[in-house]
């Protein structure tokens, strides 16, 4: 099939007509696929099912000789943040190793930022004159935005270029005093799958900022996360921000979420000195100290960076076929069309699809009625806004092989149809 740019007004509705048809069959199967969040499904879950037994009756002393079970410990164990220095770029005594939500050490961050300053030497955001703003790479991570969102900082959206944000606009916008960070997934991006250039990392630690407490929230959250033989690897923003003589500009954050138990993993935190003694002095007004009978688990689980990555491959074999049926539908329903364009990431947890203008809603409501449940329309946009109404974030992890083949043919046969209806200028309803 040619684009249907080319095709005649007949032809345009004849095609529309025989696509409704077949989506009219597909919902009549009575699907009910969750493809909403990027979750481990539980064939993936299950690879670590042997770190429930762990660590074991009596086994709850550290290297040190400290038992466990007891309070205290408030930057985590020196043992489990060696084993994450490789991953998280950072000698261990610049780690911080919290409980299972890096989400929750980002909106910390932030909130201590806002309330309390990045320093001793610096008045807290919120007492600094202007409304603290934000850059945000767009297509982004919802929950990034939903932080800015509940603490009122105001967000200015970036392009994603396929080697990270547009720089010239992140330049002229860091200009600015009254912005003050900017979120980055600089790794197998949330969602569009790219990876950040040494070029553009380098210009992230070198650039001139308006504020001088302004933060990279540096969320790598998919560090070891796969999907090919090739471990893409990116430049390390905290080496280049102390070269460029901006030791203190990177937050890095990441966690164990997608690696061992989503629900009972590990998050990690690592930063200039200056900024992990910040951190801990801030930290330990809330807590006594974290869970280190579960770092005690994941060493004894992962023992140490290879084993991490031999664990991570056996993740790559569950979820790789899983991407490769969406894009294959993707490819078999929709290339030459002109209807639509797909990321294929070499790692991460999501497919970005940029449909036709004007038709993201309309996709994520016909994938609704026909059984298949997506992110909403616009997530990958602050305040959940898409100026165009185009961009689409699929999750393939967590429903079976089955349920990815299947919901991938009613995905391209919703922005093949919400496509047609809207280059006809004729929208079809289609009751549920």
């Amino acid at each position: 099939m040619g684009g249907i740019a080319d095709l005649s007004a007949e032809d345009l509705r004849a095609l529309r007509d025989r696509v409704r048809g077949e989506y009219d069959l597909f919902r009549g199967r009575g699907l009910q696929i969750d493809m909403t969040r990027g979750k481990p499904s539980p064939e993936q879950l299950d690879l670590a099912s042997g770190m429930l037994a762990l660590p074991g009756n009596g086994d709850h002393f550290t290297e040190a000789g400290e038992d466990a079970r007891n309070y205290g410990g408030l930057q985590g164990l020196p043992e489990v943040r060696a084993l994450f220095a490789p991953m998280m770029g950072a000698p261990a005594e610049r780690i911080v190793v919290g409980d299972n939500s890096s989400l929750a050490l980002m909106h910390d961050c932030l909130a201590w930022s806002l309330f309390k300053g990045v320093s001793s030497e610096m008045d807290p955001w919120s007492q600094q004159s202007g409304t603290p703003a934000f850059i945000c790479a767009v297509p982004g991570y919802d929950r990034h935005f939903a932080i800015c969102e509940e603490y009122g900082i105001r967000m200015l959206p970036v392009p994603l270029t396929g080697h990270g944000p547009d720089m010239d606009m992140v330049e002229e916008l860091a200009a600015d005093p009254d912005v003050k960070g900017m979120w980055c997934v600089p790794k197998y991006s949330n969602p569009s799958g790219e990876v950040y250039s040494t070029e553009v990392i380098e210009r992230l630690a070198a650039m001139r900022t308006g504020a001088p407490d302004f933060r990279l929230f540096w969320d790598n959250a998919y560090a070891v996360h796969h999907l090919t033989p090739q471990r893409h690897e990116i430049a390390n923003i905290l080496e280049l921000c102390e070269q460029a003589g901006n030791p203190d500009r990177a937050f890095v954050f990441a966690s164990t979420s997608k690696v061992t138990l989503a629900g009972a993993g590990l998050a990690l935190f690592a930063s200039s000195a200056a900024n992990v003694k910040w951190y801990l002095a801030r930290a330990g007004k809330r807590t006594i100290g974290p869970d280190k009978l579960n770092q005690i688990r994941h060493v004894r689980f992962l023992r140490n960076i290879e084993g991490l990555h031999q664990h991570m491959e056996a993740h790559r074999a569950l979820i790789e076929p899983k991407f490769d049926a969406v894009i294959g539908a993707l490819e078999k329903r929709l290339s030459g069309t002109g209807v639509a364009r797909w990321t294929k990431p070499e790692g991460g947890y999501f497919i970005c699809v940029d449909g036709m203008d004007g038709t993201a809603k309309q996709i994520v409501d016909l994938a609704r009625q026909a059984g298949v449940v997506l992110t909403p329309a616009g997530a990958t946009s602050p305040y959940g806004r898409d100026p165009h109404d185009r961009t689409l974030r699929l999750a393939p992890t967590y429903p079976s092989l089955r349920e990815v083949e299947q919901a991938s043919e009613g995905i391209a046969l919703c922005i093949l149809l919400a496509a047609l209806e809207k280059h006809i200028d004729a929208p079809l309803a289609h009751n549920a």
